[in-house]
């Protein structure tokens, strides 16, 4: 578990599916097991306080984000100032949870790039894109890239030339440079092949 702290009022958690499962929860379990996932959400928000170095009490907004293959993204939001006057222990959680359509990965050498776009072309993928963010570069797939592929085959392949990453498209596309924008494996293909 990775805890970043955004503003005083905000923080982000990043676990990997590793995680979950060392916390004895399933990915399949975050969607039906509500006793369990709440559990482990106050369990989560102890730690991450810990970490932050303060006592998380009164109303948290925790948004989920379930990244394909990288695990889970999670933002912490305080709705209310925290009143000391109140009960010390008194915590409250309002969840959501979404389920990400990417798939973010992170290369160290653009050849692991052009090994994995070559690949996925051979698997009849044309889409994807490819960026480079302080020295590393990323792949992003989406649902509609490979589609008719199952996600776990993807995952292995993808993990043969890189690792999960928890960037998203928004920050790379911000603050990376756009190597190639949609149908990254086509032109990998065209150019490399």
């Amino acid at each position: 578990m990775r805890v970043e702290r955004m503003t005083n009022e905000k923080f982000k958690i990043f676990l990997t599916f590793d995680d979950l499962t060392d916390r004895g929860l399933s990915r399949d379990e975050l969607w039906s097991d509500l006793p369990s996932v709440h559990r482990i959400f106050s369990d989560m928000m102890y730690d991450a306080g810990i970490e932050l170095g303060e006592e998380l009490t009164g109303v948290l907004l925790v948004q989920v984000y379930l990244l394909q293959a990288q695990g889970m993204l999670i933002i912490v939001t305080r709705s209310e100032p925290v009143d000391l006057e109140e009960e010390e222990d008194y915590l409250e959680m309002k969840v959501t949870l979404d389920e990400s359509s990417e798939m973010m990965f992170s290369f160290h050498r653009f050849e692991d790039v052009i090994q994995a776009g070559l690949q996925l072309h051979r698997l009849n993928v044309d889409g994807g894109s490819v960026y480079h963010y302080n020295d590393d570069y990323y792949m992003l797939l989406t649902d509609e890239d490979v589609w008719h592929l199952d996600q776990d085959q993807v995952i292995a392949l993808m993990s043969e030339f890189a690792s999960a990453s928890a960037a998203t498209s928004h920050r790379l596309m911000e603050y990376g440079k756009t190597i190639m924008d949609g149908h990254a494996c086509r032109t990998i293909h065209h150019y490399f092949s």
